[in-house]
């Protein structure tokens, strides 16, 4: 699969759909958590460019438009690691 852009791009996109980190310095462990309605994003931030991401969805009701909108509109694609079906 192609990069989803570089670590700047990714979370811009990301701000666009209300989600960013909580504000916290960065600790160096390499990765990021951001933050968006009823789901965490966890982002690699030592391979620039992004190739994925791992979400945790909190809140199906809320979280599911949003990623699937966040999808159609940047070309991205959803893959639940448990069973490998695709979403986008």
């Amino acid at each position: 699969m192609p990069p989803l852009g570089s670590l700047k791009e990714v979370f811009k996109i990301l701000a666009d759909f209300n989600t960013c980190t909580d504000g916290s310095p960065d600790k160096g462990t390499g990765t990021r958590l951001l933050h968006g309605p009823g789901y965490v994003i966890e982002v690699a931030t030592a391979l620039d460019p992004v190739s994925q991401g791992i979400i945790t969805i909190n809140d199906e009701d809320i979280a599911l438009p949003v990623l699937f909108r966040l999808c159609r509109s940047v070309g991205w694609r959803m893959m639940d690691m448990e069973s490998g079906r695709t979403f986008g």
